[in-house]
């Protein structure tokens, strides 16, 4: 199954033009500071990289916009630049986020480091591709981002090995939720708009029903098949699933008909975001507070 989380219309006759000129500018190119200039094609794993470079690192996240799809981003002559410019680039990978791998291609550079999560993780385009939502994905991939401040920047090493302890701390209140909620509620059925709570779900030892033809139409952006919509129906109308969890970003008729067919049989609806929630917030604090969240629906409805 492929996942079309893929720009569309990505690059016009003029942005091509443009990339060849900042080919020429060079990457790898220092910040001001003198700190490592990275950028993350997404905020949640911004966020990851920011708190693991501490002082010693500039990172900006493209896609970041609490209202947009980010399976509809498109990628701008900003972008590109930033891309040109950084020692670090960020990519989720497995066609999640094909918009930056073209900007990389488009500014080959020598000294440029490219940091694809899905190829670390042993996934390729059509997995699905929300890896941030699994626990152990996050933590092999701020070991690879780590890896990579000290390839650029070896005499911070001592530097980025302390803050990557510190990270370990910082995600210790989020992977206990994990763990209290897998002890108390493992085994237990819940629903899901679409593939992005699939590695969660596994995580907690949740038991994820909804078709997975459903869930996988929604990700790409199509519509899911009618014997999927019609099973999944009868699993909330039949109070089969003890809470639904609902990406609130990519919202679609189908999934609203969802959400509200779940109130009107008393299921919680538990709401998740594709990308970081407020923009502010750590990665571990959003994804803490979603998991609270979905720990209170399943306590409202044992």
């Amino acid at each position: 199954m492929q996942y079309s989380c893929v720009v569309r219309g990505l690059a016009s006759l003029s942005l091509l033009v443009l990339l060849g000129g900042i080919a020429a500018c060079g990457a790898g190119t220092a910040s001001p500071a003198g700190k490592i200039n990275v950028v993350a094609a997404e905020n949640f794993w911004g966020s990851v990289a920011e708190q693991l470079g501490g002082t010693r690192v500039s990172v900006q996240s493209v896609v970041s916009d609490p209202n947009a799809d980010p399976h509809e981003y498109e990628s701008s002559a900003n972008d590109a630049r930033a891309f040109a410019d950084a020692n670090l680039v960020i990519l989720n990978g497995a066609g999640y986020d094909d918009w930056g791998q073209k900007l990389v291609d488009a500014n080959p550079a020598a000294g440029r480091e490219v940091l694809d999560v899905a190829t670390g993780l042993g996934k390729k385009a059509g997995d699905n591709p929300h890896f941030w939502y699994d626990p152990e994905a996050v933590v092999l991939t701020a070991d690879r981002i780590t890896a990579d401040y000290k390839s650029i920047d070896s005499k911070d090493a001592t530097y980025f090995d302390q803050m990557r302890s510190d990270l370990t701390a910082a995600l210790q209140p989020f992977e206990d939720e994990v763990g209290g909620i897998k002890q108390k509620y493992s085994g237990v059925a819940i629903g899901s708009t679409e593939s992005i709570f699939v590695y969660m779900a596994a995580a907690l030892g949740l038991r994820l029903t909804t078709p997975a033809a459903f869930m996988n139409a929604i990700s790409e952006g199509i519509d899911p098949p009618a014997s999927a919509v019609v099973q999944f129906q009868d699993q909330v109308s039949g109070n089969q699933i003890r809470a639904l969890v609902y990406n609130s970003q990519t919202a679609t008729a189908v999934t609203t008909d969802i959400k509200v067919l779940a109130a009107s049989h008393r299921i919680p609806t538990v709401a998740v975001t594709e990308t970081l929630q407020p923009q502010d917030a750590t990665f571990q604090d959003w994804q803490l507070a979603q998991l609270r969240s979905l720990e209170a629906a399943l306590s409202a409805t044992s």
